[in-house]
């Protein structure tokens, strides 16, 4: 008797060893567990629409992110969208917030944002890139959410699309005839991702891996086909986390950095821009250099420079920055506003024999 109480007693504890056990793995629920259906539901209060500049040249005004931290921390790609000082933010549950550039590493296609509002009204669901971050090869089943065309404007859900990673390789692409700065490794998806306003979503695996931030509408380089790409997070997680603490220190050079000396300037152009006395100075035209490509081409003292390159200009610092990315053999596209008028001008990017400060501005 004493063998069979005994026994019983055994398998109670090790019934409730049991129990704890699965109360446990229930309680952390592993990504492996979701299905399809509860990654969706796991992602989509993650997942912001950014409204901010745009509207002009056909470029759209809104965007997308995804929250990295419950005090509004949010990943999206470095557009034209953020030019405003300020953008707004809309979550899933339709509260909408402003929100301000807190950092950005233009080389990698990559900004960081913060909604402006107190941590202690906020307490939101986010992705931890610490735990939540993985890696796919070509065949994986993936999902991609963004808020393309502009579906979603209050507490409407962002679209969500089904596709397969086709590989991990290097970004050969462009925008317009001209090359991104980002070079580095992408997944290239088989699905049509990269939409208007989709550039700052999530790709995640099916059952809830981070994988990478949707990019912007590019060609391929090499095929002149549209890329449907995404950049890992694996690439983004220690920048985004820098800009975060307050410790990052951009790639990019400055534009007064003594190594820039082979970087072009709107003097390389004949351009003499008006002196960059405030942080947002608009970039109006100052004068031209007589004999040069842009008083050849027309351009005019007064005129406001729109778009470099269809990016939209905010300042002469962003001409300049703009410029700075050109490369000897490119084609320089400028719009200017003349009056009433918008007027587009066109160069060739020569080789540089010696650097911009040699070119001397004409006298007042």
């Amino acid at each position: 008797m004493k063998s069979i109480l005994n026994v019983r007693a055994g398998y109670r504890a090790l019934f409730l060893m049991s129990l704890a056990f699965v109360l446990v793995v229930s309680s952390v629920r592993p990504t492996e567990a979701r299905s399809t259906t509860e990654t969706v539901e796991y992602v989509l209060p993650r997942t912001v629409k950014i409204f901010g500049a745009g509207g002009l040249q056909k470029l759209a005004s809104y965007g997308t992110g995804f929250l990295v931290s419950k005090d509004g921390h949010i990943v999206t790609v470095w557009s034209h969208v953020l030019d405003p000082d300020e953008v707004s933010v809309v979550l899933d549950d339709g509260r909408r917030f402003p929100a301000k550039v807190l950092g950005a590493e233009p080389p990698l296609d990559l900004a960081v944002l913060k909604i402006d509002a107190p941590d202690r009204d906020l307490d939101l669901p986010h992705f931890n890139l610490d735990t939540e971050i993985g890696t796919a090869s070509a065949g994986a089943r993936v999902l991609g959410f963004s808020n393309m065309f502009n579906v979603a404007t209050g507490d409407e859900p962002v679209s969500v699309l089904h596709g397969v990673v086709m590989s991990r390789t290097k970004l050969r692409a462009r925008r317009g005839t001209y090359q991104i700065p980002y070079d580095g490794d992408v997944y290239v998806v088989d699905a049509i991702t990269n939409n208007s306003g989709a550039a700052g979503g999530v790709l995640t695996t099916r059952d809830g891996k981070l994988l990478g931030m949707i990019g912007r509408e590019l060609r391929n380089s090499e095929t002149n086909t549209w890329v449907n790409y995404s950049i890992p997070l694996t690439e983004l997680k220690t920048p985004v986390q820098e800009i975060i603490s307050g410790n990052f220190t951009s790639t990019q050079k400055p534009l007064d950095d003594p190594g820039a000396a082979a970087r072009y300037h709107p003097r390389d152009f004949g351009i003499v821009m008006v002196p960059d006395v405030l942080y947002r100075t608009p970039a109006y035209v100052d004068a031209v250099v007589p004999g040069s490509p842009a008083k050849e081409a027309g351009l005019m003292p007064d005129d406001l420079v729109l778009f470099v390159n269809d990016e939209l200009m905010q300042s002469v610092r962003m001409m300049k920055e703009e410029l700075g990315r050109l490369e000897a053999g490119d084609r320089l596209s400028i719009v200017v506003r003349r009056k009433d008028q918008l007027q587009t001008f066109e160069f060739s990017v020569p080789r540089k024999e010696k650097p911009a400060a040699a070119v001397e501005a004409p006298a007042p």
